[in-house]
């Protein structure tokens, strides 16, 4: 972990950054990616700086990620969506396709200025939603919304202004209420560890040990899903049972991990950078597992000059599959419990076993089961997304951690979304706190995810 002298190094420095942002716009990007490209379309650039903004709170946030920030971004892109929906041509507003969502069109003013009102709803949702970070590294919120507000106003009357900012403050306010409708969720984020949950007790059932944290969001499985709930996507069982015989399937996958990690750290090689590059395990150093695929996306948008109305819809679909293939992989994990590796390996294969996490973290795992593995499922409900839209063959680079010294960071090259997805899930086997059927089962489950979200179509009422 950082000392607090490099964090507040960290912070000063973001904080610079951000205030060169308001004396030209046009400089702004995430410190974590130096890459300058930005896109002609101004609403489109509106977004994609607002979501850079939304990559730095991600990375500081405390106790959110995965599921609160898969969560958060879900109800973030549907109020941007919602916002600017009445301007974008063939598109329709939700209201009719969720269920509880109450948002009254006839609110918004004929003469509303759509930029200055939708980054008063960012402001605002992100305020909200990203409710666990430290306030120094949150105060870049209303920095950036006083940048673009004094931007955008010139050459506006006031009584477009006015208008502009009820609009997107009407908005964000009314999906803010919707979301505090699930109050499954609104429970869960307040006490993700609760002590009212024992894992149950089996033969390679996951526990929590003595010096790790208790189990981390159980019961998400009962949160809000937005179009594809758990209930809906195929459960498969670990299709490898439990075994200590050494000539067992499960045993040889446990004995993957380790030869695979150990190789890793002791050689050097590129599975340790490959492990490392899609780690974004840790707070406070790394973007988290849903965050990445923004990341991916703003790099996309950019790469490809997009529109602000497919960039929106894009936003929103993928918020949508984040957040349901979510809700669906923490349901299974707990139903499946299955164990993480190293406390297998510890037991029979060796006693002094460390994941290639541990140099990051003080506890080798996360806090849940391993099956179906959450980055995995996080990456093909992303890569879905990103398949429907662009094609599955694309030349990308992903920058999301250049120029970072703390892990290996160095862009990776892709020919297609789906290598992409799958380098990230099997990144997890040499990182050492996955076996393969967790990653096999991930993928499955997230394109799954993403096709029915391709399906839900935001054209007709």
């Amino acid at each position: 972990m950082k000392s607090n002298n490099v964090k507040i190094l960290l912070v000063a420095i973001f904080i610079v950054v951000l205030a060169q942002s308001c004396a030209n716009d046009d400089n702004f990007v995430n410190i974590d990616n130096p890459d300058t490209s930005v896109v002609s379309d101004k609403t489109t650039k509106l977004s994609t700086d607002w979501n850079k903004l939304w990559l730095e709170l991600d990375r500081y946030t405390s106790g959110m990620r995965p599921n609160a920030t898969a969560r958060a971004l879900a109800y973030i892109h549907l109020a941007a969506y919602e916002t600017a929906v009445a301007d974008m041509d063939g598109y329709t507003s939700n209201r009719n396709r969720l269920s509880d969502f109450n948002l009254n069109p006839n609110e918004r003013a004929d003469n509303v200025d759509l930029d200055l009102a939708l980054s008063t709803c960012y402001a605002l949702v992100f305020d909200h939603f990203m409710y666990n970070v430290e306030s120094s590294i949150k105060a870049g919120i209303n920095q950036l919304k006083e940048s673009k507000e004094n931007e955008l106003s010139v050459g506006l009357t006031e009584n477009v202004i006015e208008n502009s900012i009820e609009w997107g403050t009407y908005v964000a306010e009314r999906v803010i209420a919707y979301s505090q409708t699930d109050t499954e969720a609104e429970t869960q984020i307040l006490d993700p560890q609760p002590f009212s949950y024992e894992p149950p007790v089996g033969d390679g059932f996951w526990t929590y040990s003595a010096d790790a944290e208790r189990a981390w969001f159980p019961y998400w499985g009962s949160v809000r899903t937005f179009v594809i709930s758990s209930e809906e996507t195929s459960s498969i069982p670990p299709p490898i049972s439990y075994s200590e015989q050494n000539n067992s399937a499960y045993y040889n996958q446990m004995l993957e991990v380790y030869e695979v990690s150990t190789a890793a750290r002791v050689d050097d090689n590129e599975d340790l950078w490959i492990s490392e590059f899609w780690s974004d395990d840790v707070e406070g150093l790394m973007m988290s597992p849903p965050g990445r695929q923004i990341s991916i996306a703003i790099q996309l948008m950019e790469q490809d000059d997009m529109g602000f109305e497919a960039c929106l819809a894009l936003f929103l679909k993928l918020g949508f599959s984040l957040n349901d293939v979510c809700v669906s992989t923490w349901e299974d994990k707990y139903q499946y419990m299955v164990m993480r590796p190293n406390v297998y390996i510890n037991e029979f294969i060796d006693e002094d076993y460390q994941t290639n996490l541990y140099r990051f973290i003080f506890w080798p795992n996360p806090s849940f089961p391993g099956y179906p593995s959450g980055h995995s499922s996080f990456a093909s409900a992303a890569a879905g997304i990103f398949i429907d839209h662009f094609g599955d063959t694309v030349s990308f680079t992903d920058r999301s951690h250049e120029g970072r010294t703390e892990f290996r960071s160095t862009p990776r090259e892709f020919s297609s979304f789906s290598e992409m997805a799958e380098e990230n899930a099997f990144s997890r086997v040499p990182f050492g706190v996955h076996i393969r059927m967790d990653c096999t089962e991930g993928l499955r489950l997230g394109y799954e995810v993403a096709d029915a979200i391709n399906d839900f179509n935001l054209h007709t009422n």
